[in-house]
């Protein structure tokens, strides 16, 4: 089985910069056959970047579920790997995910880790260990088989965030899911530009939000107006 790497990106030139000559490093196996940065209208060259490094640049409305589903829809690989562009997958992430699938675990993620650590995160990073969709995020990346994503019916596209949370709702609900033993390292920049407890207690509400039944535009509008693309911490 070889493996497609889904990357939506907006705006992210710095990071992909960082992130696509990592993954050459720490993939092991040979089997990681693309890597397709899917760019939502990126204006800081973030298409030129990827290209540099080799990746398969495609494009898609701004919105990550729908660019997720987009390169979902073009990749090539038995298995899909989604991965946010400011998160590092551990060494030998290929290795990992390609045992699970021999282990018949076939869904999962990885356990997670902020850098810079702050304490109140790794708290919450420790979380991740934990075989539950309450303890699941994007930044722990996810793979699949992709015949399980086209079963499962792809990403909502109406959820224009939270999109992985309801996903992989669904994959605990009707296949099988494993947190692997690794640990994915994620940037904890948003923490730093909002404010480390601020955020966690917003990204908190709207999990509670979602739990007690809210519909994608009702997280959207508190998404917007509590976080949006980033605001400033208050003095």
């Amino acid at each position: 089985m070889e493996i497609s790497i889904i990357i939506p990106v907006l705006d992210e030139a710095e990071r992909l910069d960082i992130l696509l000559p990592e993954l050459r490093k720490r993939s092991e196996t040979g089997k990681v056959m693309e890597v397709i940065v899917v760019d939502g209208g990126s204006r800081d060259g973030s298409p030129e970047i990827a290209g540099s490094h080799g990746a398969r640049v495609i494009y898609a409305p701004k919105g990550r579920a729908g660019q997720m589903n987009h390169g979902a829809e073009l990749a090539r690989g038995e298995i899909l790997y989604f991965l946010h562009a400011d998160s590092l997958p551990p060494e030998g992430f290929d290795r990992w995910i390609l045992r699970a699938m021999e282990e018949k675990l076939r869904a999962g993620c990885f356990r997670l880790r902020f850098d810079p650590p702050h304490w109140f995160l790794n708290a919450f990073a420790w979380c991740t260990r934990i075989n539950h969709p309450l303890c699941r995020g994007g930044d722990q990346s996810l793979f699949l088989p992709q015949s399980w994503f086209r079963a499962a019916g792809g990403f909502d596209e109406r959820f224009r965030i939270y999109e992985d949370n309801e996903f992989i709702g669904r994959l605990y609900s009707d296949y099988s899911f494993r947190v692997l033993p690794a640990y994915i390292t994620t940037s904890s920049r948003r923490y730093k530009k909002i404010g480390v407890f601020r955020l966690q207690y917003h990204y908190s509400v709207i999990h509670l939000k979602r739990v007690l039944g809210a519909p994608p535009e009702i997280l959207y509008s508190y998404y917007q107006k509590h976080i949006g693309t980033g605001r400033k911490k208050r003095t």
